[in-house]
């Protein structure tokens, strides 16, 4: 995705409130660990390098607030300057929530992790019977059912007319493209799934259980849990990306379909608190939010994904160990556990880091779409609490950025260069048009308006694109919103009669966002 819990005793709100209270500002000298130094020009130099309007920082040592600032605009061109406490969507860093929530359920006892999901959702199915039957709440969180790399997200992204239960329902239309638990392949719909069996235990909505059983008790009180929050106005960052070579805003993602995935719109402050939450095994003041036994099923590594090896400029990031725990990524870094999550959407990226051992935490929001970012500033934190000087990691990320930028110019380019314009397609393009089903998203129209052919994903409004012939008998549908940077090949395939059998579609660009999962369509033509 632009791209993300067990009996306890009841919190003492007002106590825990009233101590959480104390650490919404930076916490500087007496005795409490300091930021690095120079942070602020670092900052803004990172933000000027990437073109980041926005970020807002949270860093914290030893259960304390080292840090909790905002830096920059929340919107390009105006002068409302973000702070501690602007809002920003964190995306996928929502899913620890979520598996936080599923602890929650099961130290009550009204769950288990390795409880099968159809005992839970007697209606659920994947397309393999066997994973249906074997599938279990573990399996939900740690993205390994099978599933390719974002399969299914076309039912909610871009924003469609299905509801959290019909995108569920419609998961066993999705074909698989490993065996089961045999490989990594991240994937957002199942966590849509964890939230209906957070309602169907509990009868609140997943919104109503995160706010009052996660949200409030820690005191993350000015976060909420909806996309569509995002457009309440207040103090909020606007959201911002790269459009055909130029920063500016961009429409938020604003549909509350997979808010267990990624709907929460949090602070610096409120970051900082949740990071000493998870650092200090789900303490919170005098209480307790979750069990030592919770803290380390969060963290304990379940799915192996191999250890790559990063760029040059990189090397500080080699890995020996690399995994999926419930909901963290979990590696090394520098010989120490590396606890982390990025999240993605439309004109907001994030990091959360945290060295358990040494009980550091940064979170790191922005409202631009650049990882390269929210990086530099990362490592640059934890270099400095682990004493490590032998990286600049902006001069690092500028580097590869500037190789990657001219290597996805070469992929665009041998795109172009290797196409036939003289290929004409086999039918006249009337005969291209009709509706197409695909068993798993639902209907397809290509129809002629105004004199050319327009592509419509029925149950996704804003997906209409014109279609322009490419070569032989491939299409590219040009949406008409230019912000979605999706554009996506279209290719009929005929029978030996010359009659359409199917279609297939994949995206133009490799810059396209994973969660533009074109290529698992298999369209059919709908018979008359």
């Amino acid at each position: 995705m632009r791209h993300t819990i067990s009996n306890r005793r009841p919190v003492q709100l007002v106590g825990v409130l009233m101590s959480l209270a104390l650490a919404t500002t930076p916490l500087l000298g007496q005795g409490q660990p300091l930021p690095p130094a120079g942070i602020d020009a670092y900052v803004e130099h990172v933000m000027r390098a990437f073109e980041v309007p926005g970020v807002a920082l949270a860093i914290v040592k030893d259960g304390h607030v080292a840090l909790a600032q905002g830096f920059g605009v929340r919107t390009m061109g105006k002068s409302d300057r973000v702070n501690e406490r602007t809002l920003f969507g964190i995306a996928s860093n929502t899913k620890a929530f979520t598996a936080t929530a599923l602890g929650l359920l099961v130290e009550e006892g009204r769950l288990g992790w390795d409880d099968p999901v159809v005992d839970h959702l007697p209606w659920f199915r994947m397309s393999d019977p066997y994973v249906t039957r074997e599938l279990t709440i573990r399996d939900l969180l740690v993205h390994r059912s099978g599933f390719g790399l974002g399969a299914g997200d076309l039912l909610w992204w871009p924003p469609s007319t299905y509801n959290r239960k019909e995108i569920a329902r419609r998961l066993r239309h999705v074909p698989l493209a490993t065996s089961f638990r045999s490989a990594y392949a991240y994937d957002n719909v199942l966590y849509t799934v964890a939230g209906e069996v957070i309602e169907e235990l509990t009868g609140q909505s997943w919104e109503e259980f995160v706010t009052t059983r996660i949200l409030t008790p820690i005191g993350m009180t000015g976060s909420n849990a909806r996309h569509s929050d995002v457009g309440a106005g207040g103090n909020i960052a606007s959201t911002h990306a790269r459009i055909d070579g130029k920063v500016r805003p961009v429409n938020p993602f604003a549909s509350d379909n997979t808010n267990p995935a990624g709907g929460i719109n949090a602070s610096a402050a409120d970051m900082a608190k949740w990071l000493i939450v998870q650092l200090d095994s789900g303490r919170v003041g005098h209480d307790r939010l979750f069990s030592e036994r919770t803290a380390r099923e969060l963290w304990t590594l379940v799915t192996p994904i191999p250890a790559g090896a990063p760029a040059p400029e990189l090397a500080a990031l080699r890995s020996s160990f690399n995994g999926y725990a419930l909901v963290f990524f979990v590696r090394d870094y520098r010989g120490h556990k590396l606890v982390t999550h990025t999240g993605g959407l439309p004109g907001y990226v994030s990091r959360v880091a945290m060295l358990p051992d040494h009980k550091v935490g940064v979170a790191v929001l922005t409202n631009q779409e650049s990882g390269a970012a929210f990086n530099a500033i990362a490592w640059h934190v934890l270099d400095h609490y682990l004493g490590a000087d032998d990286t600049d990691w902006l001069a690092a990320y500028e580097a590869v950025m500037a190789r990657y930028e001219a290597h996805m110019g070469a992929m665009d380019e041998g795109i172009t260069t290797a196409r036939n314009e003289h290929a004409d397609p086999s039918l006249p393009i009337q005969s291209y048009t009709g509706t197409y089903a695909d068993p798993w998203y639902g209907d397809i129209t290509i129809a002629i308006e105004d004199g050319a052919p327009v592509i419509r994903f029925m149950q996704t409004p804003v997906l209409i694109g014109d279609l322009e012939h490419w070569q032989y008998d491939t299409f590219v549908a040009r949406w008409r919103d230019r912000e979605l940077r999706a554009d996506a090949f279209i290719t009929f395939v005929l029978d030996p009669n010359g009659r359409i059998e199917e279609a297939k579609m994949q995206a133009v660009s490799p810059r396209t966002d994973f969660s533009f999962d074109f290529h698992h369509l298999r369209l059919t033509p709908v018979r008359r």
